[in-house]
């Protein structure tokens, strides 16, 4: 395919109020894209789309606030986004959560929470504006999954749960999507500097000071600017690309998935001791996790 055609176009952006969102949606508008913009926070989001017009006040700024784990609330916000954008250039998914807790620590509830957010939004909204993707000529759909979307570690059931689905859910459409003339892209991010750690909830079942410290110790490993993170995902779209990995966080992992699938977790071990509890991917340091963690791709609580 060619190369995504950035101007003139129309971006549906999830999860644009702040981190990689906020970043996503500048650098999109500095490519000339006029854009719809989600997010469950109303004030982040206004600010955002505030700088975005006086910067750039020939380009369309919409917004729409919605918290994509109500399903209703999405199939009309997406049924509002097709009636007014029959057309759509490019549509990202890259609002998430994040949840802290092994398996038997967080509730059944808590769990499907991170999933419907996670994943189901991403297939709610992507159905109902794939209508409008293959209606544009050279469009794109971008779905950001997670480096826990490539190796699964101790205490991040859900999260990794939901982000293999997203995986796994972005490779079929990219071999559908093909003859339609629909680039699709999956986003695997290691440590973005966000506040998805900070930001993640907390399962029922954890010791709260232990997540404590394992949050302080996760913090440290998140050092790639969001802005940084922005430019690599546009500059897959731009270029096609079916997979985009973000730092050495994430490019290493993969390929000890690769060399290693049933045994990276023996390996990811060897970098914890018992005595620092592992902070655990998308926020959520999962007390005693067995890894050391180097995710946060997107900005944690964004449900967009």
């Amino acid at each position: 395919m060619r190369d995504l055609v950035f101007p003139g176009g129309t971006a549906v952006l999830t999860g644009a109020a702040s981190g990689i969102g906020a970043a996503l949606a500048h650098g999109l508008a500095r490519r000339g894209a006029d854009l719809v913009l989600l997010d469950r926070d109303a004030d982040g989001l206004t600010s955002v789309a505030a700088a975005i017009s006086a910067a750039h006040p020939d380009l369309r700024v919409e917004t729409h606030v919605v918290d994509l784990a109500d399903a209703e609330a999405t199939e009309r916000v997406a049924a509002e986004i097709h009636r007014a954008h029959p057309r759509i250039r490019l549509l990202i998914n890259n609002a998430g959560v994040a949840l802290g807790g092994r398996f038997d620590q967080v509730t059944v509830e808590e769990f499907l929470w991170v999933v419907e957010i996670n994943f189901r939004a991403v297939v709610r909204l992507t159905h109902a504006l794939l209508p409008a993707l293959k209606a544009e000529p050279g469009a794109h759909l971008v779905n950001v999954s997670s480096l826990f979307g490539i190796i699964a570690p101790a205490g991040q059931a859900a999260y990794a749960a939901s982000k293999f689905a997203v995986r796994g859910f972005t490779e079929a459409l990219r071999h559908e999507l093909v003859d339609d003339g629909v680039g699709v892209t999956s986003v695997h991010p290691g440590g973005i500097r966000t506040r998805i750690a900070a930001s993640a909830r907390v399962g029922s079942g954890v010791d709260v000071a232990e997540y404590e410290t394992g949050l302080r110790q996760f913090e440290k490993l998140l050092t790639i600017d969001p802005a940084k993170a922005a430019e690599v995902i546009l500059r897959g779209a731009k270029r096609r690309r079916g997979r985009v990995l973000i730092g050495w966080s994430a490019k290493l992992p993969d390929l000890l998935a690769r060399v290693a699938p049933a045994g990276y977790g023996r390996v990811l071990a060897l970098g914890m001791r018992p005595s620092r509890p592992a902070a655990a991917v998308a926020g959520a340091p999962a007390p005693r996790a067995e890894t050391p963690g180097e995710e946060a791709a997107r900005e944690p609580g964004r449900t967009a």
